[in-house]
């Protein structure tokens, strides 16, 4: 196992380490192990191809990582009703979309090419801030107005809608080469 893949490993098994320290409400354990997981992301893919290391095991891992990584973090903070549960159905629902388009697509055997759009990475950047900063506002017990909380949340909802609004058009799209209609 190389080294972009092992730190993908980690992230995963940070994963229950995480979720041990919201349900014990040491949130700023949970911060920095958001934060180390956040880094060992970050880590991989540079090294993946710094080293030249990338391989078909980390293609699956590194993907698989963080979104465990996200999902989990959106479930255990909304079950605890630290970030709104609408939030997190709309994070995961998303996701579930993209899957089952993908699923689709597959089973249709339609050719396509996965690439992130823009709007979806910037998703991503909220949805990891979102988190990172709810951790932050807990662990620092902040004793603050909380609106810009919301803000937050109600960018990353938005943001999160029109990557997952993105990614049903293209999916059609590739739907629609694939099966041109006949006139």
């Amino acid at each position: 196992m190389n080294i972009p893949n092992f730190l993908s490993l980690m992230r995963i098994i940070l994963v229950p380490v995480f979720v041990i320290f919201i349900i014990q409400e040491r949130y700023l354990s949970a911060l920095l192990v958001f934060t180390a997981a956040g880094l060992t992301d970050a880590l991989d893919g540079a090294l993946a191809r710094i080293l030249k290391a990338q391989t078909k095991l980390g293609a699956y891992l590194d993907p698989i990582a963080d979104k465990l990584l996200l999902v989990t973090s959106f479930v255990s903070l909304s079950v605890f009703g630290i970030i709104p549960a609408w939030l997190t159905v709309i994070v995961i629902s998303r996701d579930m979309i993209i899957l089952l388009g993908l699923m689709i697509l597959t089973l249709l055997a339609v050719p396509y090419e996965i690439s992130p759009a823009i709007v979806s990475k910037l998703t991503t950047v909220l949805q990891v801030g979102t988190i990172f900063l709810v951790l932050l506002y807990k662990a620092m017990a902040l004793k603050c107005d909380e609106t810009w909380l919301l803000g937050f949340f109600w960018a990353t909802a938005v943001f999160t809608i029109v990557s997952g609004l993105v990614y049903i058009f293209r999916g059609i799209g590739f739907l629609n080469r694939a099966n041109p209609q006949k006139e």
